[in-house]
């Protein structure tokens, strides 16, 4: 057998690591990445809600990556959305900038250009832009309510900032068009996290109390086509990492470039299927289910000559909430891996040290650039 090499990964818990075997990625098999019907889901029968929660449970045991169609999410919606993107990403640097997330934001929110994160250490930096926001009650689409309503141990949690709404209110139909694809995922992620629960065993209602608002982080993403230095020098789109949170939902277009690294080591294209969107599983998910689901380990590589555009979706527990392994999950035998900790603390540790870490590579860059002082002779 050819022999492996380590990739090492971010964890809010310090580097973890992951076989890779030595052979270039192969289209995924539809039993790696399996198609999911939700129409059962929206079905007044539990035994139809439990069928779903099965498929569910046998993609979230084997790689953790799967499509699901008849999701609800309307295509004119989505295709609002993404031209809205476009709008936003085709702009002057300077229009863009009016957003920019290491000057207006606290909580990782706004715009963030290409080259300006390296979140897998083992590869290049990121050759992506991006504009995320993150959930607001005001903003709820299943309860709306104004932030003051909000208990206190909630509110400080509160992650959304009102200016990436103010910096893009030049842009007509903007705010309206991301939202409405936002809105619609996060009604859809509250009826998939019901399935997640019966797949586990639990009330279908387990989590409900806990999703009331939720991480629900809606981001951008922007590929522009590699340079011919960038396919030289292996540049990736974005690098190997695991999402945070419960699970995350995508919408990719068609030009692909989304790879997923199997049980075995193997990297996976899972290319774009018309209709659908691509679930995974997410590390705190993982962890309230004792690793039984899989986080599993994805990146993305444009090779095409054309803009690319996903728009993901990710979605967890309320950020006040301190959640340990479920019931379901452990036994005598097996008894809980983690200790209890909040969503929003988990979350938190991570995105601090992505941004730390890029900020040091990129001042010892500058250290360690040649000087331009010149000398008396």
């Amino acid at each position: 057998m050819a022999e492996a090499t380590k990739l090492e990964l971010r964890t809010a818990l310090g580097p973890v690591y992951r076989d890779v075997l030595p052979y270039p990625p192969r289209d995924c098999t539809a039993d790696e990445v399996p198609v999911i019907d939700l129409a059962p889901m929206f079905s007044e029968k539990l035994s139809d809600r439990k069928r779903v929660a099965a498929s569910l449970k046998s993609a979230a045991t084997n790689n953790g990556f799967f499509y699901i169609k008849n999701h609800g999410i309307p295509e004119e919606t989505i295709a609002q959305c993404k031209q809205q993107v476009l709008n936003f990403m085709r702009q002057p640097q300077e229009k863009k900038d009016l957003v920019a997330s290491r000057t207006h934001s606290k909580y990782y929110n706004g715009y963030l250009g290409s080259r300006q994160s390296r979140i897998s250490r083992n590869e290049s930096v990121d050759i992506r832009e991006s504009f995320s926001f993150r959930y607001t009650p005001e903003l709820d689409p299943d309860h709306p309510m104004d932030i003051s309503e909000v208990s206190e141990e909630v509110r400080r949690w509160i992650r959304g900032e009102d200016f990436v709404w103010k910096g893009t209110a030049h842009l007509p139909g903007f705010k309206k068009d991301c939202l409405a694809y936002w809105s619609n995922c996060l009604t859809l992620a509250r009826r998939l996290v019901r399935m997640f629960a019966l797949s586990l065993d639990l009330e279908e209602n387990y989590w409900d109390d806990k999703v009331t608002h939720p991480g629900a982080d809606g981001v951008f993403n922007y590929y522009p086509p590699r340079s011919a230095e960038e396919v030289q020098s292996n540049f990736v789109s974005l690098g190997s990492h695991t999402d945070l949170q419960l699970f995350t939902l995508l919408w990719q277009d068609s030009v692909g470039g989304l790879q997923i690294l199997s049980k075995e080591g193997q990297w996976l294209r899972a290319p774009p299927i018309e209709g659908t969107l691509v679930v995974n599983i997410g590390d705190f998910m993982m962890r309230l289910c004792n690793d039984i689901y899989k986080s599993t380990v994805h990146r993305v590589t444009n090779e095409s000559n054309l803009e690319r555009v996903s728009m993901p979706f990710f979605f967890g527990l309320n950020f006040n909430c301190v959640e340990g392994v479920v019931p379901s999950c452990t036994s005598e035998s097996n008894p809980a891996k983690y200790q209890p900790i909040s969503c929003g603390e988990w979350c938190q540790m991570r995105f601090e040290m992505e941004r730390d870490d890029f900020l040091k590579s990129e001042e010892a860059k500058k250290t360690l650039a040649p000087s331009a002082t010149v000398v008396a002779m």
